[in-house]
This record gives C-alpha cells, structure tokens and sequence, in this order.
C-alpha cells in the first residue's frame, strides 16, 4: 500500500457549531466563527483548523492552499431523508400521500428492477447531491436488492458517507414491487453482510412504512436490528392524517403508529423515522425514551399537504431532529431551500428559527440525529472532512441583500432565505473536492 498521506489545506471564513446541545438557546453559545482560518486535512479527516496565522506552521511542506476569500466554509450538509428512485418524480402534481403513492411512487420504483437503470438515476442522484452541499444522506432505495448496490457503488466512487437500504415491503402494494417475509429478511441480511462499514457505507434496515408490511416481516425487520445491532431502522411515521388511521385499522392491538414499530423492537439510537407530523404525547415520550430520531422534511409536508412538524416541541421532549429534503414529495435538494421552507413551517406556528438554530440541524445536529457526530458535522480534530464552499452573492439580488447584512448571523439568514445549488461553490468530500461549480 502506498504510504503517500492525502493533504489539502483550505483558507477562508469558517463557521461551525462546536457541540451540541440540549435546548435552541444553547446553539448561539457553541457558534464558531473564524474570519481568516485554516483547515488542514490529511487522509481524509481534519489534523488542524484554527486561525491562518497560528496555523501556516502546520502546513506540510510543498502543499497547496486553497483560498476562499470571499466565501463562507461550513461543514457538509446532512439530508436525513430522500428517496434515491424519485428523483425523476419531483413535482408530481394534485395528490396527498396515499394516493401519491399509487399514483406516481410504485410505477417509478418499478422500474429499478433493471439494474443499468438503476446506475443510471444513482449517478445522478449523487451527482446532485454535491451539486447542493449535501455530503451525507439517509436514502430510501427500492424493493429491489440492486437498487442498493447501484447506489453504493455510486456512492464509492467519492468516498461519500451514505446510509442507505432496500425497502421491505410484502403487502399494498403493486406485486412487482412486492418481496415475501423470508426473502426481505434474506437480502436485507446479505447486503448488510456486503456493504454495512464498507468504507464509510452503513446500512438501513427499510421497511416503507407499517402499512406495506405484514407484522411477520416487521418482526423480521426487529430480528434483523437484534441481530445487526449497529445498523440503522430507516421509515416514516405520522405523515399523513389518513395514514395513522389506516395504521390503527391495520395494527388495533397496538396503542398508536409509533408503537407498531417499538413492538417489534424497530425503534432505537439508530432508528430515524420521517415526517412525525401528528404525534401524540405517549409517541413523544417514547421517541425521548428510545433515543429514536425525526426527520424534519418541511418542502415534502407543504407539497403534499401533510401538516406543519413541531420543531419546538422535538426540543421541549428532547427528541433528535434532522433535516430531510424527501425527495421527491421534497420540491428541492437544497438544503438552503429546505431551511427557507422550514422557517416558513416555524412562523405559521407562531415560531421562530433563527439562522444559526437552522445552520445547527443541516450540519451538527443532522450528524446527531443519525448518531453519527462524533464523526461529522462540525470542524473538531479528528472528524471526517466533509465541508462546503457557499458564494454568499450568487445572483445580484443576493450581492445586493449582502451588502446590508449587518452580522454573520444575518448574512446566512439572508442565504437561508434566497439560496440554492447556484450558491453552492464546491463541496468537498473526505478532504477532497468533489464537486465545484464552472
């Protein structure tokens, strides 16, 4: 093996969250700003950050420093929810989630039983994911097993940390996008077995939601989670009013549709469960009890009329929150568009998300809700150099807004507000870049 170490070095403005915390008040205090720093990586993960002039000492000899002098650097975006197979789908018009389903879902994820297409939405989809900042995400892939692969494969080509899995799925839903108990259970276990910490793989056990699972695959699903106890639970939970009552018809022996998936022992540290719009107190509390997580996805709750997700009461209960761009109920990608939605979804509660709060959930608090930030999200010695360069003045409108911003806090606001993947000048996956905008 070559001995050769991986080093870049990158000058410009940082801005992190340097820990997390318990309540949004908390975040202001662990905000990190450095107007002129440096970040050093070798092999992958950050050996030095602080100020430029304490740090051109640690520099290795002959390596050449990247500078962003204009642009704000901020750790990599982190998506907690997005479905691979929909990306073509964006934008399906006139349905809520049920009959949005049928109507556009099935017939798309169709067709991922042939592998080569398959490949070929994979490649874009990662490719689209950069092109916006994101560095990780939690994806849904298909029923299909090689749905899964095309996605990691695609996914190794960049060294990207991704968590993905195949969707389990044996009942409501068309039969050639249907498995059986066994064989969920079977090529679940062995592309666990292929791909779990392959790199910086990992895997979710996927049932779609309890609907389109018997309870014999679900308690295959928990007896795949007893057996793999550090692989991931990736599902959906209380998205749609229609859907909790159909989950109560279909489950009546359990109290509510959290407690479907506690049952079968599905909930946990690693579990992360989409939408969770319309919980009731007893499935708050055991989301705390359980260290369970939520994907926040406000463009997906807007588009198809879900409900507008309590982000104050996540806090009140203690409870892990993401955020999900849910591609393709999702409108966007951009996380920069997802904030802007999300603050939207706070105000017509009577709420307010500030911009730091919001930088906290696309990065650090992302990280934790996917039990992943002792890893990512922020630029700590030691973590995993995952990082994106924003343009600030993508377009005039926004260099005009700029020159008005009186802090950092009320730059990012304004970038929260008006930005997407125009602003997103390079990300940079594992130390290297892997995408930056001509």
């Amino acid at each position: 093996m070559s001995s050769v170490i991986a080093t870049t070095a990158i000058r410009g403005r940082f801005l992190d969250i340097q820990n997390t915390v318990a309540q949004a008040r908390e975040i202001h205090d662990q905000v990190r700003y450095v107007e002129d720093g440096l970040l050093i990586t070798q092999n992958g993960k950050i050996s030095w950050f602080g100020e430029w002039e304490a740090g051109q000492q640690h520099i290795p000899e002959n390596t050449q420093i990247e500078h962003y002098p204009e642009q704000l650097i901020v750790p990599g975006f982190i998506d907690t929810h997005i479905h691979f197979p929909q990306t073509e789908m964006v934008g399906a018009y006139g349905e809520q989630l049920l009959e949005w389903l049928n109507t556009y879902t099935f017939p798309t994820e169709i067709q991922f039983a042939d592998k080569n297409y398959a490949d070929q939405i994979a490649h874009f989809f990662v490719q689209e994911l950069l092109k916006n900042g994101t560095t990780t995400a939690l994806v849904f892939c298909t029923v299909h097993p090689q749905s899964v692969d095309a996605l990691f494969e695609a996914a190794e080509r960049h060294q990207m940390r991704l968590i993905a899995g195949k969707v389990m799925m044996d009942r409501h839903a068309p039969e050639a996008l249907t498995d059986t108990v066994e064989s969920a259970y079977s090529d679940s276990k062995a592309l666990i077995k292929k791909w779990h910490g392959k790199g910086r793989n990992l895997y979710a056990i996927t049932p779609r939601f309890a609907p389109t699972s018997t309870p014999e695959q679900l308690e295959r699903a928990g007896q795949l989670k007893t057996e793999y106890p550090n692989v991931y639970v990736h599902t959906h939970l209380s998205e749609n009013k229609n859907e909790i009552a159909w989950v109560k018809e279909l489950f009546p022996e359990q109290k509510g549709y959290l407690d479907v998936y506690h049952h079968y022992g599905l909930t946990g540290e690693r579990s992360v469960f989409a939408h969770c719009v319309h919980l009731e107190e007893h499935e708050w509390d055991c989301m705390h009890d359980t260290d369970s997580a939520i994907a926040f996805c406000p463009t997906s709750n807007l588009f198809l009329g879900s409900g507008l997700f309590p982000l104050k009461k996540a806090w009140e209960k203690q409870v892990k929150v993401g955020l999900g761009t849910d591609i393709g109920a999702g409108t966007s990608f951009c996380q920069l568009q997802t904030i802007n939605e999300a603050y939207k979804v706070q105000q017509l509660q009577a709420d307010k998300l500030s911009a730091m709060e919001s930088l906290y959930h696309a990065t650090l608090g992302g990280a934790k809700a996917l039990h992943l930030d002792d890893k990512l999200g922020n630029f700590n010695i030691g973590k995993e150099a995952d990082f994106v360069v924003l343009n600030l003045k993508a377009t005039a409108l926004q260099q005009l807004r700029q020159q008005r911003a009186k802090n950092i806090e009320d730059a990012l606001f304004a970038l929260f507000t008006m930005g997407d993947d125009r602003n997103i000048q390079a990300t940079y996956i594992y130390g290297q870049k892997a995408y930056e905008q001509i």
